[in-house]
């Protein structure tokens, strides 16, 4: 984690640990639900990818289809240090596979600890649009793990019980936080001018990065405090609660029914995701948010959201691990877990591990 270092609900059980070795110790697979039609003119491939991110993988699809980038469709970004498993669309009006063999084709892109593997295609009607896929499954492997073994795994078995914090993780800030940096430049830059807020097509992507990684910043502080109080999974008077596994959200009294479906992870407080709009957090909640918000340090952020005009939304505090297990082999722990789309497994170890060592 980066920036602010956010609290933590426990003490960690891991002392410290290896992370990311080798690209198979981080493994992500996109879960997608989707009945191929077999008909259309959308090919959709599944690839395994290492050591290479997914807007340099959809380049290169759209090169073997000699196609257009803006007919290559993706659901989600994948990390470029792991061993990833997702679906691409390539839009081909004539219904015809690329007469060059990929695999012939990909070798002279390929460098050295890069692989790129397609594993099945199918035809399909639609578009693969962002942010179809609703989950992520992850095995992750930590080497050299130091603590007790007996206390890991209770630990584990809390997280599975209990859930950790919802936070950003670092990779949303960038290397040494540098999306921040960039953020806070930007937004010196646009608020120096009186025009409005309209920014050029090509910088769209660029500008989209440094408000996610604003905002970011902001809610991991506003998560920080309910962690510092105890009530980052407890019902607070003026909360907004979200239902599980949805984007649905709903204000309510506090009562035994509500402390009882918090309680189970039927529904989840939630923290603002700063933007344009009327709070809809109300007393205590909304104060112990005011009060975060207030600081001079988040100054010039809030500034520059607001002037961007990008508009409120809410985030849930408490991140269900759903189907979490674990193997020991020695002194090395694997995990096994699935996530929301959205949400970090770097989250989880944090909750987990005191010290993770990334080796890429």
């Amino acid at each position: 984690m980066t920036h602010h270092a956010p609290r933590r609900p426990f003490t960690p059980a891991i002392i410290s640990a290896d992370f990311k070795a080798y690209p198979a110790d981080f493994i992500v697979k996109e879960l997608m639900d989707v009945d191929f039609s077999g008909q259309g003119e959308h090919l959709w491939v599944h690839v395994c990818k290492v050591g290479m991110n997914t807007a340099f993988v959809a380049k290169l699809l759209a090169n073997w289809a000699n196609i257009s980038i803006r007919d290559v469709g993706y659901s989600g970004l994948k990390d470029r240090h792991a061993q990833t498993y997702q679906w691409f669309s390539l839009r081909l009006p004539k219904r015809g596979l690329p007469t060059t063999d990929f695999d012939e084709f990909i070798k002279e892109y390929l460098k050295e600890g890069e692989c790129l593997t397609l594993i099945v295609h199918h035809w399909h009607d639609k578009k693969l649009h962002r942010g179809t896929h609703k989950a992520n499954a992850f095995t992750i492997t930590l080497r050299q793990v130091t603590g007790e073994i007996s206390a890991i795994n209770a630990q584990l078995t809390h997280i599975r019980q209990a859930g950790v914090p919802n936070y950003f993780g670092e990779q949303r800030f960038g290397r040494d936080g540098d999306n921040i940096n960039q953020a806070k430049a930007f937004f010196e830059k646009i608020l120096s001018s009186a025009k409005p807020y309209k920014p050029f097509k090509k910088d769209m992507d660029k500008h989209s990065l440094y408000v996610s990684s604003a905002r970011s910043v902001l809610f991991n502080a506003l998560l920080s405090e309910r962690v510092r109080l105890g009530s980052w999974d407890k019902a607070v008077a003026g909360d907004v609660f979200n239902l599980d596994g949805t984007g649905s959200i709903f204000c309510a009294d506090i009562d035994n029914e509500i402390i009882r479906r918090v309680t189970e992870q039927d529904i989840h407080p939630t923290a603002p995701l700063f933007g344009v709009g009327e709070p809809k957090n109300t007393d205590e909640s909304l104060r112990i948010y005011q009060a975060v918000l207030a600081q001079d340090e988040f100054e010039l952020i809030k500034n520059g959201l607001l002037k961007v005009g990008v508009k409120l939304a809410q985030r849930p505090l408490r991140l269900r691990v759903h189907e979490l297990n674990w193997q020991w082999h020695d002194d090395s722990l694997t995990l096994n877990f699935e996530l929301p789309t959205g949400s970090f497994a770097t989250s989880v170890l944090f909750a987990l591990c005191e010290n993770l060592t990334k080796n890429h």
